[in-house]
């Protein structure tokens, strides 16, 4: 028996995996109730190949869209890298935008489905654990839980990265906050496009990720992030984050936006909510690993939102234990699992932190605060290509030839 504590999209992708591999597993969550909470993320494709490996590619074409091209601009509109994405860049899946609170949504429906009656246990806190040569014994809130291993896939706060980590660094903040939300807005362009718009002072983040009201409408996310502080303030406190964003605070930083096809002041007014996050992560570990204990997703390796690649991590995270587990003793599983997943996790957190492809915008807008002619005149086109395509191989999703980027 697996324990899982924490029923996120990591630890709902790993039991689905166990289940298919014929390992028993049990997700201890520690909310009350599951409710279908958040706002936009990207999946993709290396990740979709592994929830299409589990069924699911028809329950996520039902919620999602299929992204099929990301286009950076800076803040006046003017396109400075495009690229084609999923199947429209010659990858075998999609990649998906989606809310995230319906991407958990399929997952924990497909797991109440496919797992055995009092798998999925809510209301269960990881609590500490303790650990022999025969198996592992987690205290949740309802009691003492024996298992051949703990998974901890509790997120950013994760109760288990504490236990084995009780001197870890924390929350890292380089003072930057996001205003996030999601609105049926009129479709733009074909309803499938990704756009990432702004310069040094504030970035836009636009993108579909679901069905509107209308066939001419889509569920549409954006997020607009700024510095606010330097890198040494002190991130803002737990229960400050997800809280109800200010328009004030937001408004002068979308109308720096001169984009000519999007008002964005209107689109964040017309948001039924906007919510407030500091960007955070945590410093990579030494090691996610003690005998049969480990880490997984955004406990083991949280970062920056950039490069859309956090869910899709995870769900690599997840594939990777489950064959592990499934050829050879925990142990040795949870051994080889780290040493597979931490390094590459780890160079992306870094990547992050320095911006990602987003680096992009960065760049250019340095070289060209105002806006430009020619693009070429700015900044040759490899060394954009060197922005973007190093990033997808540093993050396991390059295609060789990347045909149709610009």
């Amino acid at each position: 028996m697996i324990l899982i504590a924490g029923g996120g999209v990591g630890g709902l992708t790993l039991a689905l995996m166990l289940h298919q591999r014929g390992i028993p597993c049990t997700v201890f969550e520690a909310a009350e109730e599951v409710r279908e909470l958040g706002v936009g993320i990207n999946t993709l494709p290396h990740g979709i190949a592994e929830l299409d490996a589990l069924g699911l590619l028809p329950a996520l074409d039902a919620v999602a869209i299929r992204t099929r091209e990301l286009r950076y601009l800076n803040h006046l509109g003017q396109t400075l890298w495009s690229e084609p994405r999923g199947l429209h860049a010659g990858h075998p899946m999609p990649q998906f935008s989606i809310h995230r609170g319906r991407l958990h949504g399929v997952l924990w429906r497909a797991a109440a489905e496919r797992l055995p009656p009092g798998a999925l246990r809510t209301g269960e806190r990881l609590l500490g654990f303790t650990q022999d040569a025969e198996g592992v014994t987690a205290q949740f809130t309802s009691g003492p839980q024996r298992g051949t291993a703990l998974i901890g896939a509790d997120g950013i706060h994760s109760a288990l990265r504490a236990i084995l980590h009780p001197a870890d660094g924390g929350i890292r903040w380089q003072g930057i906050q996001m205003w996030r939300g999601a609105v049926d807005w009129p479709v733009f362009e074909t309803g499938d496009v990704m756009l990432i718009a702004g310069d040094l002072k504030a970035k836009l983040v636009f993108y579909p990720i679901g069905p509107g009201s209308t066939p001419e409408h889509r569920l549409t996310n954006w997020v607009i992030y700024a510095p606010v502080a330097s890198g040494d303030t002190p991130p803002p406190r737990r229960e400050d984050w997800s809280r109800r964003g200010r328009l004030g605070d937001v408004l002068p930083l979308a109308r720096r936006l001169k984009l000519p096809f999007l008002n964005v002041e209107a689109l964040i007014r017309a948001s039924p909510a906007r919510l407030e996050y500091p960007m955070c992560d945590r410093d990579p570990l030494p090691s996610w690993t003690a005998g049969r204990v480990t880490l997984l997703g955004d406990a083991a390796h949280p970062m920056y939102p950039v490069g859309s690649n956090g869910a899709s991590q995870a769900i690599l995270d997840a594939r990777c234990l489950a064959d592990l587990l499934a050829a050879q003793p925990a142990p040795a599983a949870l051994a080889a699992y780290e040493a597979d997943r931490l390094p590459k996790t780890a160079a992306i957190v870094a990547s992050n932190r320095r911006g990602g492809p987003e680096r992009v915008v960065d760049v250019v807008c340095e070289r060209a605060p105002r806006g430009f002619t020619r693009i070429e005149d700015v900044i040759p086109m490899e060394d954009l290509a060197a922005i973007a395509r190093g990033y997808a191989q540093t993050a396991g999703f390059a295609l060789a030839g990347a045909a149709g980027a610009r």
